[in-house]
């Protein structure tokens, strides 16, 4: 799908990689009667600054860097047209370079990974944008794949997903949890265990996974929306979403993940992906 990196150029006092020539849209929904042809572009934020674990993105597993299982796992997603690395470091960049991934160098000073796949958007154009994050090491195309589905609607303009969440998870504010309306809208985001069972009715809880797909103009739009009360209690950046009104549809996966900010995180995935081979890019 990808080639080597093209030649670098510098856009805003930032040296970046050049886009790869761009192909045709692809069809969103293969097997529906009515096909609609999106331009999807793939964006892995990657950010080198982390409190909890520095330089996570650049961390090994299995023997590879955490963010060439995403980059792998996301290049092998069949409905994704281009990928894009959006990272502040020239650490990062430099593994771009060594692997022959496009990227972009984006600004220190972007507050979240949703503005860095915004720095992007402004330079390469899309009808939808997919942020997908780079500490997700157990990314599979099929995670990519969900969260576009409900663009076969024309009205979604922002989607997300959510995977059924282990009792254990379920009071553990490191876990977002996440309940939609019956057609998967997203009602809201918390640490907290929601909804509260009252009656010990044994609810079901849904973890969220912090993978997202916007329309190029929802995307625009949530980085230009100042940040809300409910951002800032839960740290949760789609919560600006929802206390603006715009519908976030929240899409079910079978497939967990872990998203990596601990040592303890890293160790798990280790143990996860040690017994894989190479995972080949298409």
């Amino acid at each position: 799908m990808l080639g080597v990196v093209p030649e670098e150029k510098v856009i805003g006092g930032k040296k970046e990689a050049s886009p790869v020539t761009q192909a045709g849209p692809i069809i969103l929904d293969s097997n529906s009667t009515e096909k609609v042809s999106e331009r999807v572009l793939g964006v892995i934020p990657a950010r080198l600054a982390s409190t909890r674990l520095p330089k996570k993105m650049l961390r090994h597993i299995a023997g590879r860097p955490m963010l060439e299982w995403v980059y792998e796992a996301a290049v092998r997603c069949p409905d994704l047209h281009t990928i894009i690395v959006a990272t502040d470091s020239e650490e990062i960049a430099d593994l771009c370079r060594q692997r022959g991934w496009p990227f972009r160098m984006t600004s220190l000073d972007l507050p979240s990974g949703s503005d860095r796949v915004q720095a992007v958007a402004e330079e390469i154009p899309a009808d939808i944008y997919v942020n997908i994050q780079g500490d997700e090491p157990l990314l599979r195309p099929e995670h990519l794949s969900a969260l576009l589905r409900p663009f076969r609607r024309a009205h979604v303009g922002v989607s997300t997903l959510r995977v059924a969440c282990p009792p254990e998870s379920v009071t553990n504010p490191n876990v977002v949890k996440v309940v939609t309306s019956l057609d998967g809208r997203a009602l809201y985001f918390s640490r907290s265990a929601i909804p509260f069972d009252r009656e010990h009715s044994h609810p079901g809880y849904w973890k969220h996974i912090g993978l997202y797909a916007y329309r190029a103009s929802a995307l625009q739009q949530f980085t230009r929306l100042p940040y809300g009360e409910l951002e800032r209690a839960e740290r949760l950046e789609q919560l600006r979403f929802l206390e603006n009104g715009i519908a976030v549809y929240v899409e079910t996966t079978g497939i967990d993940t872990i998203g990596v900010d601990t040592q303890e995180d890293l160790l798990a995935v280790e143990r996860i992906l040690g017994g894989r081979g190479p995972s080949p890019i298409a």
